[in-house]
This record gives C-alpha cells, sequence and structure tokens, in this order.
C-alpha cells in the first residue's frame, strides 16, 4: 500500500487524504487524525492497519453519518469492523463501514429512546449463518462492555446479516428476501399443518437450511438428480407433504422468479413428512 497525504482531519478516527495510485480517499483508524496536519504522511507501515474507501458513493455517504455520531461510539465501531475482519480472515465490502456505522448508529439511537426494533428472523439467521451469527455476538458483547448501550439480543441477528452480506458481497436487500422468503415458506407450513413448529428442534434447524440452499440453488439453475422410484413413493405415501411441497416450490419460483426443478419437491417432501412424524 502507498503511502498517503493528509489533506483534511475530519475527527481523531478519521481523515481525507490522497495518494499517487487514488485520488481522494477517506481513511479510517483508530486515532488515526490525532495530531496530523494537512501534508503530513501516512507512511506504509501505519497504512496497513487502516481501512481506505475509495468508492465515492461510499465517501460521501460515510461523511455524512460523521456529523451524528460520537468520537468514542466512532472507535467502538471501528474496533468492532476490526474484529469482523479478523474473525472472517476475509476481505470486507467498503460498503460495511457505512452500513454497519449507521445500523449501530440508528440502533444505539433508538435505544435511548427506549425503543427496541424486534428482529422476527432471529431464529433463522441463527439457523443459516451461525459463522456470522457467532461473530455479532462478539461484536455486540464488545459494544455493550465499552459503551453505557446494551444491545439487545435481536441486534445479534441484524448485524450478522451485515457481516454475511460484507463477507459473501451480496446485497443486504437480496439477504433479506431470503430470510423473508423463508419466513413465508415456513408460515405456509405452519397454516397447512395447524400448528406452530417448535423452532428449537433439530427438524426445524434441518429445514430451514434445506430451504436456504434450495433457493441457492434456485438462483444458481443447479440441478438436484431426481430419484424417480423415491419420488412415486413420496407421491402415493404422503399425498399431504407432497402437495405442500409444490405450494412451497410455486411460492419459490413467484418471488424469486426463477424455475425449480421437479426434484426438489422430492426432498422438500422428506423434511415435511419428518416434521409431520413429529406433531402425530
Amino acid at each position: 500500500m502507498e503511502a498517503f497525504e493528509v489533506l483534511k482531519v475530519l475527527n481523531n478516527n478519521v481523515l481525507i487524504a490522497s495518494s499517487p495510485k487514488f485520488n481522494e480517499v477517506v481513511l479510517i483508524g483508530k486515532g488515526i487524525g490525532f495530531n496530523r496536519k494537512k501534508g503530513h504522511s501516512i507512511s506504509n507501515k501505519e497504512a496497513e492497519k487502516l481501512y481506505v474507501l475509495k468508492g465515492e458513493v461510499e465517501q460521501e455517504q460515510y461523511k455524512k453519518l460523521l456529523p451524528y455520531i460520537d468520537e468514542a461510539t466512532l472507535s467502538v465501531i471501528i474496533s468492532a469492523i476490526d474484529l469482523i475482519r479478523r474473525r472472517t480472515e476475509a476481505f470486507l465490502g467498503e460498503h460495511i463501514h457505512v452500513a454497519l456505522t449507521d445500523h449501530i448508529l440508528f440502533a444505539i439511537n433508538r435505544l435511548m429512546k427506549g425503543l427496541e426494533i424486534k428482529n422476527p428472523f432471529i431464529t433463522e439467521t441463527k439457523v443459516l449463518y451461525p459463522f456470522e451469527y457467532g461473530i455479532a455476538q462478539e461484536v455486540v458483547e464488545l459494544i455493550n462492555d465499552t459503551t453505557n448501550i446494551q444491545l439487545p439480543e435481536g441486534e445479534i441477528g441484524f448485524i450478522a446479516l451485515h457481516i454475511h452480506s460484507a463477507v459473501t458481497n451480496k446485497d443486504l436487500s437480496e439477504i433479506n428476501q431470503y430470510s423473508g422468503l423463508i419466513a413465508k415458506l415456513i408460515d405456509t407450513i405452519e397454516d397447512q399443518f395447524g400448528i406452530k413448529i417448535n423452532k428449537d428442534e433439530i427438524n426445524y434447524m434441518r429445514l430451514v437450511r434445506h430451504l436456504r440452499y434450495t433457493i441457492e440453488r434456485v438462483l444458481n439453475g443447479e440441478k438436484v438428480k431426481e430419484p424417480e422410484k423415491i419420488s412415486s413413493f413420496l407421491k402415493h405415501e404422503y399425498p399431504l407433504c407432497y402437495n405442500l411441497a409444490w405450494k412451497l416450490i410455486k411460492i419459490m419460483q413467484q418471488t424469486l422468479k426463477k424455475p425449480v426443478f421437479d426434484a426438489e419437491a422430492v426432498y422438500l417432501t422428506m423434511h415435511l413428512q419428518r416434521i409431520q412424524n413429529k406433531i402425530k
């Protein structure tokens, strides 16, 4: 990484700089702006500890957030993002600085006003993204231990989705769509069976994971092999589960705007049968 020249110090943790390789960039790092003046250079060694926002959109969005966030909170968020980077051992998309800073700032402001947004997908998020969920738990603990704010458990789920978005470079709205689709499919199953599924059950966790992988296969156009003999057996032996599987497939097709291969009905029927057995 090349050395940077300071153009403007925004606060102790953020400054605007330039380098021969880039035009204007935003540098983020704990204490990076302390005692810096215009024209000062930042060496390669120091630069390795920084986050560099090169994208113009991210730069502008980040600069707009700064007046609304105190330096202590910003410092904690920078530490949280550094924790995410170390735990994932992955290159994080620039947008996480904007998205996660904005989300945590919004969450803190809500709590200070006595408001808390419930997370309807926390169980599903924990099942779908256990690795990211574990890191998000550490992030919430870090924030709660170093500020006078106590983020609730629901925030772990929200932050886990931000981490998944940054690691996979998928848009958060796309990830939320999958969570919403899975919730809709679960609601349909509960309505059909006339039950409330116990979300702590292993069969529920298997079903949610299966639905996630089905969605990913549909989006990627991956075809699974159809076991014809099993298909015929399930169709006649478990007609309720088989018909429900096709109902779920139609919901997926309408939401994802992509075809779902027939073989998916076989595997869905087997998962549904496990759940139906449990409630008999």
